[in-house]
């Protein structure tokens, strides 16, 4: 049984990895057809798409009364996002961050990491009524999303184009030519969120059952193999648009998916079973999702808007060195 989830969790990433390809390249394209800004579908469609693993973890987990994987989950995925992921892709490309998110994006991460360890620290759990109030701070998020998306499109305002490897034999043809064609967008990205979402959750499903065969504590499952495993879309998602110079996709999509997950699956997963907040561990790791934040913020101000490679390094170690902390304190 063990040997069949091995190779599950390798089809699974290998899945995930072509999803990440197709989505980028629909999102992308919609991004054009509609007139709106990618960065604006970094920070939604994308963003929410690559969130669908922890929704569904983490609100099973709650369901389950798996509160220490719930939260885990959620705050395990934010540090991993932005410490992890942006500081892997910021290696493979510089990546600018836009004056939206230095004025909107950013202040608003940093205000619900905030708000989670208020409510958090205040009942020692994230009850059904701290969801309410996560769920409605979302909706005032999308809100300003759409409003400035509808603002862009009026005023006609798009991205540069960016240049595009030149297509390879007949299928690159092909496919090139499909991409035009605003039908074939809209299903090459549901077929790639399909895969993303389908894939991750094939690998963390492969990964959990491969930590508690090997006895690996809940909370540690939760803030390790789980958030990384639901992470997964994120990290693929954001190296490929990376690579492909789509970098505000990549930096709407790790900032997008972070307030998705404090707000949207917070607040969705408490409806569902009150998730206990240790005051010790879990306060601890909401803390650090917090620096991950202002860390993001210190490095955009001091790179005047980018996030070069030394900001990448220094995430990157940032990350190995919390990871250090929970094998050897926590573990």
């Amino acid at each position: 049984m063990l040997y069949l989830w091995i190779v599950l969790l390798i089809v699974g990433l290998a899945i995930l990895v072509k999803g990440a390809d197709w989505f980028v390249d629909g999102a992308a394209g919609i991004a054009g057809k509609c007139k709106i800004s990618p960065l604006v579908i970094g920070l939604t469609v994308v963003a929410f798409g690559t969130s669908a693993p922890e929704l569904a973890v983490s609100v099973t987990a709650a369901i389950g009364h798996s509160t220490d994987i719930a939260i885990g989950n959620i705050m395990g995925s934010n540090i991993c996002n932005i410490l992890l992921i942006l500081g892997i892709s910021s290696l493979v490309h510089i990546l600018p961050v836009q004056k939206n998110s230095m004025r909107l994006d950013l202040p608003v991460l940093l205000f619900v990491s905030a708000l989670v360890i208020g409510l958090g620290v205040w009942g020692e759990a994230i009850s059904w009524w701290d969801g309410l109030i996560l769920l409605a701070v979302f909706a005032g998020y999308m809100a300003l999303l759409i409003t400035s998306a509808l603002r862009e499109r009026k005023a006609g305002v798009l991205p540069p184009a960016e240049e595009k490897e030149p297509p390879r034999g007949k299928i690159g043809l092909w496919f090139e030519r499909m991409e035009q064609k605003a039908w074939f967008l809209i299903v090459l990205t549901v077929v790639g969120l399909g895969m993303v979402v389908g894939g991750g959750t094939l690998l963390v499903e492969g990964a959990k059952y491969i930590a508690r065969y090997f006895s690996v504590p809940e909370d540690i499952i939760g803030l390790t193999i789980v958030a990384i495993g639901t992470s997964l879309p994120e990290l693929v998602t954001s190296v490929v648009a990376a690579k492909k110079g789509e970098t505000d996709i990549a930096v709407g999509n790790i900032i997008g998916s972070n307030i998705f997950n404090v707000l949207l699956i917070g607040g969705v997963s408490s409806l569902f079973y009150p998730l206990a907040f240790n005051l010790t561990t879990n306060l601890i790791d909401a803390l650090v999702a917090f620096a991950a934040a202002l860390l993001l913020l210190f490095f955009a101000v001091a790179g005047r808007k980018k996030l070069g490679r030394f900001s990448g390094a220094v995430m990157v170690l940032s990350f190995i060195g919390y990871y250090v902390y929970l094998f050897l304190c926590r573990l």
